[in-house]
C-alpha cells in the first residue's frame, strides 16, 4: 500500500489516467485520511488558482518547468499532479501521481475534477494565500489599518499572509469569487 496524498489505496487502485476503473467510488479509506494536495501544471494554473480558493493546498511552478521535475515534486511532496498534456502522460503510463484531465473549459474542469477525484470546492474557501499558498491567519489589529479605508469600514474579517504578507479581506470580489465555487460545487 502507498500513500499519494488522498488516502491510502491498494497499489491496484493508483491515480493514473490510464486506470479507467479509477474513480473517487474506488478510493478505499483504509488508514488516515490525508487532506489531498495537488500540483498543476502550466496548462491548469487558473484552474490550481481556484482550487486554492477553495481551500487545497496547491502548488503552481514556473512556465516551462520540465516534466521531469514536476513528476518528482509530486512523488517527494505527495502531491497529485493535474495536466492535460497528454504527452506528458503517456510517456509516464506508471506514473501513479499524474491526474491527466480531458476538460478544455473552466465548467469542464471543475465537473471533472468533483467527480474523479471528490473535490469539494466549498472545502475552506478562502483559508490559503492566493499568491504563495501559505495557510492564512486571522489579521492583528495593526494589519487591519493597512486596509484601505472604504473596504476596511465594510469587511467583516481580514487575514493576513505570513509569508508573503499580503491582506485578504472580503470584499465584492470575494463574493463573486464564492458565488463561482458555489456554481462549481453545483455542476455535478
Amino acid at each position: 500500500m502507498r500513500s499519494v496524498g488522498v488516502w491510502c489505496l491498494p497499489a491496484s487502485c493508483f491515480v493514473t489516467p490510464f486506470c479507467s476503473a479509477f474513480s473517487a467510488k474506488k478510493l478505499l479509506f483504509l488508514g488516515t485520511l490525508k487532506l489531498m494536495k495537488f500540483l498543476c501544471d502550466e496548462m491548469l494554473k487558473g484552474l490550481g488558482r481556484w482550487l486554492r480558493a477553495a481551500g487545497y493546498d496547491v502548488t503552481l511552478e514556473p512556465d516551462g518547468t520540465d516534466d521531469s521535475v514536476l513528476l518528482d515534486r509530486a512523488r517527494d511532496e505527495g502531491r497529485i499532479l493535474l495536466t492535460r498534456d497528454r504527452r506528458f502522460a503517456d510517456n509516464r503510463p506508471n506514473s501513479p501521481e499524474v491526474v491527466l484531465l480531458d476538460c478544455n473549459q473552466e465548467d469542464d474542469c471543475f465537473e471533472e475534477l468533483s467527480a474523479r477525484l471528490q473535490v469539494n470546492w466549498l472545502y475552506k474557501p478562502f483559508s490559503r494565500c492566493l499568491v504563495c499558498n501559505t495557510p492564512l491567519v486571522e489579521a492583528s489589529a495593526e494589519q487591519w489599518e493597512r486596509v484601505p479605508d472604504g473596504s476596511r469600514q465594510r469587511a467583516t474579517r481580514v487575514l493576513y499572509c505570513p509569508t508573503c504578507r499580503q491582506l485578504f479581506w472580503d470584499g465584492s470580489h470575494v463574493k463573486r469569487m464564492k458565488e463561482r465555487l458555489e456554481r462549481a460545487a453545483n455542476i455535478v
